[in-house]
């Protein structure tokens, strides 16, 4: 597959700047058997699963990751947006600056008010840097101090700054383990009520965690896609999870992975007889057609854009011609796109 296939014109007037109320969100089920469209809301999600499937939820949590400081002696403002710890000890971290120019390695930035000031060990790419923090508190008290200064890193398509509202509607309701520097978008729609219901009904939660990285937002710049390298990001498959889904597996249920994080994730851990494994490491999968799912069989995720990876993910999944299809559908129904967005489950 070529990156051009991958192209269309997405009117910025879609992509949603505020979600809808949690849970309230349009639903475009896709069904690969029949190629049907059906549009639905979110809600209806719960008609589609019954006693002992499976939904593989993920619950990295996002942290206030873009950082606000100054520089030494000029005082000009540098974004330091943060993309994950190298050395806990030595409070090492891997940051992209803007702008990048101004910033050399030896440089020096204050942040606020407060005690945290950070110093430029390293030049990684044009914009990457090694960042090293002198502070002096715990880890705890650290990671304190960035949850104060910093701010929810909405990504840069919504074209708007991100607002105190953004700590909560950019979480999921099952986040628990910090580490992502995006939401697990798919995710969003969940509300408490709902997921008590799909208890209720016998459905089964499988929590999984996957730390998402900008690699999951970088643009892909080569028109062959073998070419593109994905960043490597953190993620653990638990014994428990892996057991749940493989029962439902054995079983003939649906397994839904809840966004292409989740996907990303157990098609990462595969075993020989086509069944998940718990594992604790690094990805740095790359899925786009053709590709031969083996742990999941329905996906629920966001309308996404152009020439993203996850509508590669997405289109390997559904059938490129079919979500071509379906994507050319919602431009036509208005449907609400990226992170804020709408949803789309497949079957």
């Amino acid at each position: 597959m070529k990156l051009s296939e991958f192209k269309f014109d997405l009117p910025d007037s879609l992509i949603a700047k505020y979600p809808v109320e949690r849970g309230e969100s349009r639903l475009m089920v896709v069904d690969r058997k029949t190629k049907t469209i059906e549009h639905k809301q979110f809600s209806d999600m719960l008609s589609y699963f019954g006693d002992g499937d499976v939904m593989v939820i993920n619950n990295t949590k996002v942290f206030p990751a873009r950082l606000y400081g100054n520089k030494e002696k000029t005082g000009a403002k540098i974004e330091v947006f943060l993309l994950r710890e190298l050395n806990r000890e030595m409070k090492l971290w891997d940051v992209l600056v803007d702008p990048a120019r101004k910033i050399r390695v030896g440089n020096k930035l204050y942040f606020g008010d407060s005690d945290l000031v950070a110093e430029v060990i390293d030049n990684t790419t044009s914009r990457g840097r090694t960042i090293r923090f002198l502070f002096d508190g715990s880890h705890e008290e650290f990671m304190k101090a960035v949850d104060e200064l910093g701010e929810t890193p909405l990504p840069r398509e919504i074209k708007r700054e991100a607002e105190l509202t953004d700590r909560d509607l950019y979480q999921t309701v099952f986040a628990q383990h910090v580490g992502a520097v995006a939401a697990p978008t798919a995710g969003l729609h969940f509300t408490r009520a709902m997921m008590k219901r799909m208890e209720i009904k016998g459905i089964h939660f499988a929590p999984i965690t996957l730390h998402v990285g900008l690699g999951t937002f970088r643009q892909v710049d080569v028109e062959d896609l073998t070419k593109h390298k994905t960043d490597s990001e953190n993620y653990r498959i638990p014994e428990d999870a892996a057991q749940i889904v493989n029962t439902a597996l054995d079983g003939g249920k649906r397994v839904c992975a809840i966004g292409t994080t989740s996907l990303k994730a157990i098609e990462s851990s595969v075993s020989a007889n086509s069944r998940l494994k718990p594992v604790e490491g690094w990805t740095d999968k790359f899925i786009f057609p053709p590709y031969d799912f083996k742990i999941a069989n329905s996906l629920l995720t966001s309308l996404h854009l152009p020439e993203s990876i996850l509508i590669m993910m997405t289109s390997a999944f559904g059938g490129h011609e079919l979500i071509r299809h379906a994507y050319e559908v919602a431009i036509k129904e208005k449907y609400r796109f990226f992170s804020y967005g709408d949803a789309m489950l497949i079957l």
